[in-house]
């Protein structure tokens, strides 16, 4: 998946896929959008379903194409993103079609 992104070409294996349009990565899952990778953002979407697999395949692509530390994690029932504030990693609720620049 991570590949695909970094080269800009489709790819699909099992339940996830990657369309790449106009230099923008599309990610799937089960057929349901959860990110829009390009240059210069990242937009974050749970695909209707905060599973774990969704926050696995979202953390896959902040590790690889976002900033060091951040990631989706869930505290009591509720989904959080850590990112960076400056020169602070901060905690802020978790909204499908969050974009981080």
């Amino acid at each position: 998946m991570n590949a695909a992104i970094t080269k800009s070409v489709d790819w699909k294996c099992d339940n996830t896929e990657v369309v790449n349009i106009g230099g923008v990565s599309f990610v799937y899952l089960h057929g349901n959008k959860i990110a829009e990778v390009g240059d210069t953002f990242i937009r974050l979407y749970d695909g209707g379903y905060q599973s774990n697999t969704t926050k696995s395949r979202l953390n896959a692509i902040l590790q690889e194409h976002g900033l060091g530390g951040e990631g989706v994690f869930q505290k009591q029932f509720n989904w959080f993103l850590r990112s960076k504030f400056g020169t602070e990693f901060i905690s802020i609720p978790f909204f499908s079609g969050m974009r981080l620049a």
